[in-house]
């Protein structure tokens, strides 16, 4: 028996799909110099507003265009009655813009945080650390804020209390077992707040950016590994059973492969202590560690490329 192929008649007409434009990357230094010991918040702030924009991209009609320019400008005039938590300021920016221009319906504003150290505790001079970047994403539609705050960057490394065991082989397998190898990453972590806890209550993101950063080091550390997957597991449940506010996190774990070097030809034993460090090709490992019940997808993760 042949199977009838039904065809699904398409329309020629060419329409405006979703869309959204802002300001990309505002660099913003913010300097508090209210007493003689000042304070450094250094950060990378996109704007993107959400509306009906048919008219500006179908005719070139600008009346309800706010120039990207302004976007800026609101950046750096919001930030002169201070940052403080990224996250706020970002709902700060949002409720702006929703709340100034009828048109803007919503919109996506996302931040990096750069971190500064003291130089021997001086009062003003500082030098960067590199060691990690706060990120944040607030998403607001129809007046719902939806709120991503995260940390990439964070290099961790463990010389023993690894192993990596039990995987199948097959012709092209060349890897060795191990029961005591070094285990490195970059970790990069998303952690999506409760929607109706973030439009009721009152959030220290601060304070709970400093302890998700704890709970993730702290079970990378101590927790014997039997791969990386297990490891990034434990991570995100640790994180999760501490922070009820907290839906779901998602991570995303590159391994930062150091394979033994073989000393033999110079007359040499190796007994597990030098080592080459691969930066490519590398395992990347990514999942999302959520609640049971939790919706499976979430609108916010739409614009977040890089994560399952």
């Amino acid at each position: 028996m042949t199977a009838t192929k039904i065809e699904t008649p398409v329309s020629t007409k060419i329409v405006l799909g979703q869309n959204q434009y802002g300001k990309a990357e505002v660099r913003l230094v913010k300097i508090t110099r209210d007493t003689k010991r000042h304070e450094i918040e250094d950060l990378n702030v996109t704007s993107q507003l959400h509306g009906d924009f048919t008219r500006a991209h179908i005719d070139g009609d600008n009346a309800l265009v706010v120039p990207t320019d302004t976007q800026k400008n609101t950046v750096y005039g919001l930030a002169r009655d201070g940052v403080g938590a990224v996250e706020n300021f970002l709902v700060r920016l949002g409720t702006h813009f929703t709340g100034e221009f009828d048109w803007i319906t919503g919109g996506r504003w996302s931040a990096e945080q750069y971190f500064w150290d003291r130089i021997n505790d001086h009062d003003h001079a500082f030098s960067r650390n590199k060691s990690e970047v706060r990120t944040a994403v607030l998403e607001i539609v129809n007046g719902e804020k939806n709120i991503v705050a995260g940390i990439q960057g964070l290099t961790v490394l463990k010389s023993t209390g690894s192993e990596f065991n039990g995987f199948p082989v097959d012709r092209y397998t060349t890897l060795q077992e191990t029961s005591d190898r070094i285990l490195a990453t970059d970790v990069t972590a998303r952690w999506r707040y409760n929607t109706k806890v973030v439009n009721e209550g009152e959030l220290d993101f601060d304070a709970i950016y400093t302890s998700v950063r704890g709970h993730l080091l702290s079970e990378f550390a101590n927790n014997h590994s039997y791969a990386l997957q297990q490891t990034m597991f434990e991570m995100g449940r640790a994180v999760l059973e501490a922070h009820p506010e907290i839906d779901e996190i998602k991570m995303s774990l590159p391994n930062k492969h150091h394979f033994l070097v073989d000393l033999t030809p110079f007359g040499q034993d190796n007994p597990n202590e030098v080592f080459f460090a691969a930066d490519r090709p590398y395992g990347l490992i990514e999942a999302t560690i959520t609640r049971e019940g939790v919706p499976a997808t979430h609108p916010i993760w739409e614009n977040t490329p890089g994560f399952c």
